[in-house]
């Protein structure tokens, strides 16, 4: 069965790339991550949701409607509704200073702002300690994905990076 989508398109994306392991948050992992409970995958009617070989909830874009059942049900809130026209996505929710995000993910934002001012755009603010990119304004250059230091920052259509 062909979903049709309605434009613009947007499709759910997981904040979070999995290098924290947060499910085992008990020995100091990031608090903020996805947990792999699977509780998006059973409200995703379209089958559009699996877990990745980390155990974090991946979507794909071109089975999900961008209904935003699985945003709701998400208990740790790292699911959000994205522009599928914007590739730049920031993999991250950890809300943790620098030292202690470095130290509980391989691959977390840890606020350090260099995206911030390679941005020309002024589309990605560090907000929390963890950047955050405005779409309507983000020009989907890729600069900040290049430039980011712990590759939170990636470019879905592999680019600029290395697709995930």
């Amino acid at each position: 069965m062909a979903i049709k989508k309605r434009f613009p398109y947007r499709a759910a994306l997981v904040a979070c790339n999995g290098g924290c392991r947060a499910a085992g948050s008990e020995d100091g992992g990031c608090k903020d991550g996805c947990i792999g409970c699977g509780a998006c995958i059973e409200k995703c009617k379209f089958g559009a949701i699996s877990m990745n070989e980390y155990g974090v909830a991946e979507v794909d874009e071109e089975k999900c409607i961008a209904c935003g059942q699985c945003a709701k049900a998400c208990p740790q809130n790292v699911i959000k509704i994205h522009e599928c026209a914007n590739y730049i996505v920031v993999k991250c929710s950890n809300k943790e200073k620098g030292a202690v995000a470095r130290k509980q993910c391989e691959v977390s934002c840890i606020g350090c702002g260099i995206c911030e001012k390679t941005c020309t755009a002024g589309a990605i603010h560090v907000e929390d300690n963890c950047a955050v990119i405005q779409e309507d304004i983000c020009l989907s250059c890729g600069m900040c994905s290049v430039k980011c230091p712990r590759h939170v920052i990636h470019d879905l259509r592999g680019v600029f990076t290395a697709v995930r």
